[in-house]
C-alpha cells in the first residue's frame, strides 16, 4: 500500500513543475474566482485503476476544500465511459489540478493494465510476474504499487533489502561461486538475513550457483529448452526467475517452463499511459 506521506513530496513538485511562477494563466483569466463546480474523472479505456489516492490527494494539496469522492478503487477493471471519480469544490482549483492528478492516474493506471495483461497471460501455470528496478526516478514505490494493483509482485524495491548478485558482480568476483561466497560471508559479518539471489547466463554458472546454495537463481536470456534444462537440474532445491526479452507474446511460453518467476523491466519502463478525462458537469 502507499500513504499520502509516501508521495506528498512528489505530488508538490508536479504541482510547482506545473504552475510556475505565475500559476494557471489561463484558468485565472476566464474562471471567476467565486464560480464553484462539479466534475467527473472518466474512463476511456477499458484496463485496471491504480493511483486514485494519489490523485485525491493532488486536489487536496492544492486546495483542501475541494471534496474528492472515488467512484471505484485501485485495482479495479474498468470499462470506457465509467465514471471512476468526482471532484467538487472551488472550479479554478478543479482545473489548476486536472492535469496533475490526471498525470498520477493515467501513469500508474497504464503499469497496472500492462501488469494485468501479464498476469492473465500465465494463469495457470506456477509463475509469478515480477517487476524490475526499472523505474522512474523517484516514482518507484508508486510504480511498484501499481504493480500489485495489476496482480503483479515486487521484487526488492532496492538496492538494500536483498542481495542480487549479476553479471558484473561476478566479474568483479571471477565466478559465480566466488561471488556466492563473499555474499554470503557480508551478510554473516553484517548480521542481516536477507535474500540472496544470482543471475546466471549458461549452465556452467548455474551448476556453481546450485553448488554453492542460494535462494533464487535469475536465468537472464535463456531459450525455453535451456529454460526447461535449468528447472530440472534445481528441482526443489531453489526458485528460478526467469529475465530477458519477455514479451506478452511469449510469456507463457516461459512460464511453463516451470519457473517460479518471470520478471519484466517493461511493466514500469514501458507501460502506455491510461486515458481518462475530467469533465466538468455543474457549475454554481
Amino acid at each position: 500500500m502507499i500513504s499520502k506521506e509516501d508521495v506528498l513530496s512528489l505530488v508538490r513538485a508536479a504541482l510547482v513543475e506545473d504552475l510556475g511562477n505565475r500559476g494557471d494563466v489561463t484558468t485565472e483569466a476566464t474562471v471567476p474566482p467565486e464560480v464553484r463546480g462539479r466534475a467527473e474523472i472518466i474512463a476511456k479505456q477499458d484496463g485496471i485503476l491504480a493511483g486514485l489516492p494519489v490523485a485525491g490527494w493532488t486536489f487536496a494539496e492544492l486546495d483542501p476544500e475541494l471534496v474528492f469522492t472515488p467512484r471505484r478503487r485501485d485495482g479495479d477493471r474498468v470499462q470506457p465511459g465509467e465514471v471512476v471519480a468526482e471532484v467538487s469544490g472551488r472550479l479554478r482549483s478543479i482545473l489548476i489540478a486536472e492535469r496533475t492528478a490526471l498525470n498520477f492516474l493515467m501513469r500508474l493506471s497504464g503499469i497496472a493494465t500492462l501488469t494485468s495483461r501479464f498476469v492473465e497471460a500465465v494463469a495457470g501455470t506456477r509463475a509469478k510476474i515480477l517487476d524490475t528496478r526499472k523505474t522512474t526516478p523517484g516514482w518507484r514505490r508508486l510504480e511498484k504499487y501499481a504493480v500489485q494493483c495489476g496482480g503483479g509482485k515486487n521484487h526488492r524495491m532496492g538496492l538494500y533489502d536483498q542481495v542480487l548478485i549479476k553479471e558484473n558482480h561476478i566479474a568483479a568476483a571471477g565466478s559465480v561461486a566466488e561471488a556466492i561466497r563473499r555474499a554470503k560471508s557480508y551478510l554473516r559479518e553484517k548480521n542481516l538475513p536477507l535474500f540472496i539471489e544470482v543471475e546466471v547466463s549458461d549452465m556452467r554458472q548455474l551448476r556453481e550457483a546450485l553448488e554453492e546454495g542460494v535462494d533464487r537463481i535469475l536465468l537472464d536470456n535463456m531459450s525455453s529448452e535451456l529454460l526447461r534444462e535449468a528447472v530440472r537440474l534445481g528441482a526443489g532445491e531453489v526458485e528460478f526467475e526467469a529475465s530477458g526479452n519477455v514479451t506478452l507474446a511469449n510469456v507463457r511460453e516461459v512460464a511453463e517452463t516451470g519457473v517460479d518467476y518471470v520478471s519484466i523491466g517493461a511493466l514500469t519502463h514501458s507501460a502506455p499511459a491510461f486515458d481518462f478525462s475530467l469533465l466538468v458537469k455543474a457549475t454554481w
